[in-house]
Protein backbone atom coordinates (compact mmCIF):
# COMPACT_ATOMS: atom_id res chain seq x y z
CA UNK A 1 0.00 0.00 0.00
CA UNK A 2 1.40 3.30 -1.01
CA UNK A 3 2.34 5.63 1.42
CA UNK A 4 -0.19 8.65 1.85
CA UNK A 5 0.96 11.88 2.64
CA UNK A 6 -1.41 15.03 3.02
CA UNK A 7 -0.79 18.29 2.22
CA UNK A 8 -2.02 21.75 3.42
CA UNK A 9 -1.55 24.82 1.81
CA UNK A 10 -0.40 22.66 -1.34
CA UNK A 11 -1.14 25.52 -4.10
CA UNK A 12 1.38 27.89 -1.97
CA UNK A 13 5.13 28.52 -2.65
CA UNK A 14 6.27 26.10 -0.90
CA UNK A 15 3.98 23.62 -1.34
CA UNK A 16 4.45 24.29 -5.03
CA UNK A 17 8.36 24.14 -4.88
CA UNK A 18 8.81 21.01 -2.96
CA UNK A 19 5.26 18.70 -4.34
CA UNK A 20 7.54 17.07 -7.43
CA UNK A 21 10.34 16.18 -5.01
CA UNK A 22 7.89 14.28 -2.50
CA UNK A 23 6.59 12.51 -5.18
CA UNK A 24 6.95 8.84 -5.88
CA UNK A 25 6.01 5.50 -7.42
CA UNK A 26 4.99 4.62 -3.68
CA UNK A 27 3.94 7.79 -2.22
CA UNK A 28 0.24 9.42 -2.42
CA UNK A 29 0.15 13.11 -1.90
CA UNK A 30 -2.99 14.41 -1.16
CA UNK A 31 -2.92 17.89 -1.79
CA UNK A 32 -5.54 20.69 0.11
CA UNK A 33 -5.89 24.05 -0.27
CA UNK A 34 -8.68 26.81 -0.92
CA UNK A 35 -7.33 27.93 -4.19
CA UNK A 36 -7.08 25.53 -7.18
CA UNK A 37 -4.19 22.65 -6.87
CA UNK A 38 -2.75 21.86 -10.47
CA UNK A 39 -3.31 18.64 -11.87
CA UNK A 40 -1.19 15.36 -11.46
CA UNK A 41 1.88 15.28 -13.76
CA UNK A 42 4.50 12.79 -15.30
CA UNK A 43 4.20 9.93 -12.70
CA UNK A 44 2.27 11.38 -9.58
CA UNK A 45 -0.29 10.05 -7.79
CA UNK A 46 -2.47 13.05 -6.03
CA UNK A 47 -5.67 13.45 -4.64
CA UNK A 48 -6.44 17.06 -4.58
CA UNK A 49 -8.46 18.11 -1.67
CA UNK A 50 -10.31 21.70 -1.73
CA UNK A 51 -11.18 22.74 1.60
CA UNK A 52 -9.95 25.32 4.16
CA UNK A 53 -7.76 24.37 7.01
CA UNK A 54 -10.59 26.20 9.55
CA UNK A 55 -12.98 23.35 8.61
CA UNK A 56 -12.26 20.83 11.17
CA UNK A 57 -14.85 18.43 9.56
CA UNK A 58 -13.48 18.77 6.03
CA UNK A 59 -9.79 18.30 7.96
CA UNK A 60 -10.89 15.53 9.36
CA UNK A 61 -12.23 13.71 6.31
CA UNK A 62 -8.90 14.82 4.46
CA UNK A 63 -6.81 13.19 6.99
CA UNK A 64 -8.17 9.56 6.79
CA UNK A 65 -6.02 6.79 5.61
CA UNK A 66 -2.92 9.56 5.92
CA UNK A 67 -0.05 8.34 7.26
CA UNK A 68 1.58 12.01 8.17
CA UNK A 69 0.97 15.89 7.38
CA UNK A 70 2.79 18.22 6.29
CA UNK A 71 1.16 21.54 7.52
CA UNK A 72 1.74 24.30 5.04
CA UNK A 73 -1.52 26.00 4.85
CA UNK A 74 -1.56 29.81 6.41
CA UNK A 75 -1.08 33.40 5.66
CA UNK A 76 2.18 33.64 4.50
CA UNK A 77 3.20 36.97 5.67
CA UNK A 78 1.93 40.15 8.15
CA UNK A 79 -1.65 40.48 8.46
CA UNK A 80 -4.36 41.72 10.55
CA UNK A 81 -4.77 40.13 13.66
CA UNK A 82 -8.40 38.93 13.38
CA UNK A 83 -7.01 37.19 10.22
CA UNK A 84 -4.02 35.89 11.97
CA UNK A 85 -5.37 34.48 15.10
CA UNK A 86 -8.29 32.72 13.14
CA UNK A 87 -6.04 31.03 9.92
CA UNK A 88 -2.52 30.62 11.37
CA UNK A 89 -3.54 29.68 14.53
CA UNK A 90 -7.08 28.52 15.20
CA UNK A 91 -6.08 26.92 11.49
CA UNK A 92 -2.73 24.85 12.90
CA UNK A 93 -5.40 23.40 16.24
CA UNK A 94 -7.62 22.55 13.67
CA UNK A 95 -5.18 20.18 11.80
CA UNK A 96 -3.54 18.65 14.65
CA UNK A 97 -7.23 17.62 16.45
CA UNK A 98 -8.21 16.53 13.00
CA UNK A 99 -4.71 14.68 12.71
CA UNK A 100 -5.49 13.40 16.68
CA UNK A 101 -9.40 12.24 15.59
CA UNK A 102 -8.31 10.24 12.26
CA UNK A 103 -5.23 8.81 14.21
CA UNK A 104 -2.32 10.38 12.20
CA UNK A 105 0.32 9.59 14.18
CA UNK A 106 3.16 12.58 12.19
CA UNK A 107 2.80 16.05 12.10
CA UNK A 108 5.22 18.62 10.49
CA UNK A 109 4.71 21.91 11.45
CA UNK A 110 5.73 24.53 8.88
CA UNK A 111 7.35 26.94 11.42
CA UNK A 112 9.06 30.32 10.76
CA UNK A 113 12.60 31.78 11.38
CA UNK A 114 9.99 35.13 12.50
CA UNK A 115 9.11 33.10 15.25
CA UNK A 116 12.23 34.09 16.71
CA UNK A 117 13.02 37.29 14.68
CA UNK A 118 14.04 39.74 17.33
CA UNK A 119 17.05 37.55 18.27
CA UNK A 120 20.12 39.59 17.97
CA UNK A 121 22.87 38.37 15.00
CA UNK A 122 26.30 38.86 15.30
CA UNK A 123 26.84 36.87 18.62
CA UNK A 124 27.42 33.34 17.15
CA UNK A 125 24.98 30.61 15.52
CA UNK A 126 21.33 31.21 16.50
CA UNK A 127 20.80 28.02 19.06
CA UNK A 128 18.12 25.30 18.48
CA UNK A 129 15.47 25.58 20.73
CA UNK A 130 15.59 29.30 20.57
CA UNK A 131 12.93 30.54 22.85
CA UNK A 132 10.19 32.31 20.61
CA UNK A 133 11.00 36.21 20.34
CA UNK A 134 8.06 36.66 16.82
CA UNK A 135 8.42 39.82 15.08
CA UNK A 136 5.40 40.37 13.89
CA UNK A 137 1.75 38.74 14.72
CA UNK A 138 2.88 36.41 11.77
CA UNK A 139 5.60 35.08 14.01
CA UNK A 140 3.37 34.79 17.18
CA UNK A 141 1.30 32.74 14.96
CA UNK A 142 4.47 30.16 14.55
CA UNK A 143 5.09 29.76 17.92
CA UNK A 144 1.60 29.38 18.83
CA UNK A 145 1.61 26.82 16.47
CA UNK A 146 4.95 25.08 17.97
CA UNK A 147 3.43 25.50 21.22
CA UNK A 148 0.13 23.51 20.11
CA UNK A 149 2.32 21.02 18.61
CA UNK A 150 4.53 20.26 21.33
CA UNK A 151 0.76 20.55 23.42
CA UNK A 152 -0.32 17.50 20.84
CA UNK A 153 2.75 15.21 21.69
CA UNK A 154 2.78 15.63 25.26
CA UNK A 155 -1.17 14.96 25.53
CA UNK A 156 -1.77 13.03 22.59
CA UNK A 157 1.28 10.97 21.63
CA UNK A 158 1.36 12.93 18.15
CA UNK A 159 5.40 13.01 16.76
CA UNK A 160 5.13 16.88 15.82
CA UNK A 161 8.29 18.08 13.89
CA UNK A 162 8.11 22.08 13.80
CA UNK A 163 10.55 23.01 11.34
CA UNK A 164 11.51 26.98 11.43
CA UNK A 165 12.26 27.89 7.89
CA UNK A 166 14.59 30.58 6.91
CA UNK A 167 14.03 31.68 3.34
CA UNK A 168 12.77 29.37 1.08
CA UNK A 169 12.86 30.45 -2.44
CA UNK A 170 14.34 28.91 -5.94
CA UNK A 171 17.34 31.17 -4.92
CA UNK A 172 17.97 33.91 -2.69
CA UNK A 173 17.42 38.23 -3.17
CA UNK A 174 18.97 39.66 -0.53
CA UNK A 175 22.04 39.33 1.37
CA UNK A 176 19.88 38.57 4.83
CA UNK A 177 18.61 36.10 2.76
CA UNK A 178 22.06 34.04 2.30
CA UNK A 179 22.50 33.48 5.70
CA UNK A 180 18.74 31.39 6.06
CA UNK A 181 18.18 30.13 3.00
CA UNK A 182 16.48 26.91 2.29
CA UNK A 183 16.46 25.56 -1.02
CA UNK A 184 13.75 24.00 -2.50
CA UNK A 185 15.89 20.40 -2.93
CA UNK A 186 17.01 20.48 1.17
CA UNK A 187 13.52 21.74 1.63
CA UNK A 188 12.51 18.00 1.10
CA UNK A 189 14.98 16.39 2.32
CA UNK A 190 14.23 18.39 5.49
CA UNK A 191 10.57 16.71 5.33
CA UNK A 192 11.71 13.99 4.18
CA UNK A 193 13.57 13.55 7.86
CA UNK A 194 10.98 14.52 9.37
CA UNK A 195 8.63 12.05 7.86
CA UNK A 196 10.95 8.89 8.25
CA UNK A 197 12.88 9.54 11.39
CA UNK A 198 11.57 6.86 13.97
CA UNK A 199 9.54 8.54 17.17
CA UNK A 200 10.73 12.04 17.28
CA UNK A 201 8.45 12.74 19.88
CA UNK A 202 8.61 16.67 19.21
CA UNK A 203 11.17 17.93 18.09
CA UNK A 204 12.03 22.02 17.10
CA UNK A 205 14.75 22.60 14.98
CA UNK A 206 15.92 25.12 12.43
CA UNK A 207 15.17 24.75 8.28
CA UNK A 208 17.98 25.87 6.18
CA UNK A 209 20.63 24.65 4.00
CA UNK A 210 24.36 24.34 4.49
CA UNK A 211 25.23 27.81 3.95
CA UNK A 212 28.32 29.35 4.03
CA UNK A 213 26.90 32.26 5.70
CA UNK A 214 24.34 30.08 7.93
CA UNK A 215 23.63 31.72 11.46
CA UNK A 216 21.60 28.75 12.33
CA UNK A 217 22.88 25.85 14.51
CA UNK A 218 21.20 22.43 12.26
CA UNK A 219 22.21 20.25 15.13
CA UNK A 220 18.91 19.38 15.93
CA UNK A 221 17.65 19.08 12.08
CA UNK A 222 20.79 16.75 11.44
CA UNK A 223 19.61 14.56 14.58
CA UNK A 224 16.33 13.61 12.43
CA UNK A 225 18.69 12.30 9.45
CA UNK A 226 18.54 15.57 7.57
CA UNK A 227 21.82 16.44 5.20
CA UNK A 228 21.64 19.62 3.94
CA UNK A 229 23.36 19.81 0.35
CA UNK A 230 23.22 23.36 -1.06
CA UNK A 231 24.80 26.34 -0.52
CA UNK A 232 23.73 30.21 -0.67
CA UNK A 233 27.15 31.06 -1.31
CA UNK A 234 26.88 30.60 -5.39
CA UNK A 235 24.10 33.47 -5.42
CA UNK A 236 26.46 35.48 -3.37
CA UNK A 237 27.28 37.81 -5.80
CA UNK A 238 23.97 38.83 -7.26
CA UNK A 239 21.59 39.68 -3.97
CA UNK A 240 20.57 43.41 -2.78
CA UNK A 241 23.04 44.33 0.08
CA UNK A 242 21.66 44.03 3.64
CA UNK A 243 20.67 47.39 5.57
CA UNK A 244 19.41 48.55 8.44
CA UNK A 245 17.05 45.76 10.59
CA UNK A 246 18.60 43.34 8.35
CA UNK A 247 21.80 43.95 10.01
CA UNK A 248 20.37 43.69 13.57
CA UNK A 249 17.66 40.86 13.82
CA UNK A 250 16.84 37.49 12.65
CA UNK A 251 13.96 38.78 11.01
CA UNK A 252 15.11 42.19 9.35
CA UNK A 253 12.21 44.70 8.13
CA UNK A 254 9.51 42.16 9.88
CA UNK A 255 11.11 43.60 13.33
CA UNK A 256 10.28 47.33 11.93
CA UNK A 257 7.33 48.89 14.09
CA UNK A 258 6.14 50.69 10.19
CA UNK A 259 4.88 47.40 9.60
CA UNK A 260 2.83 47.24 12.56
CA UNK A 261 1.01 50.65 11.78
CA UNK A 262 0.38 49.48 8.34
CA UNK A 263 -1.46 46.28 9.30
CA UNK A 264 -3.27 47.83 11.94
CA UNK A 265 -4.51 50.94 11.15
Amino acid sequence: MPQRILVTGAAGRIGTLVRPRLAGPDRVLRLLDIAPVPPATGGEQVEPVNASITDLAAMSAASEDVDAIIHLGGIPGEDAWRDILEVNIHGTYTVLEAARRAGVRRVILASSNHAAGFAPLGEGPIPDHLYPRPDTYYGVSKAAGEALGSLYHDRYGLDVVAIRIGACFERPTLERELGIWLSPDDCARLFEAAISVPEPGFRLVWGASANTRGIFSLDAARSLGYQPRDDSEVFAGSVEPATGLSRKFVGGEFCSPDLDAEVTA
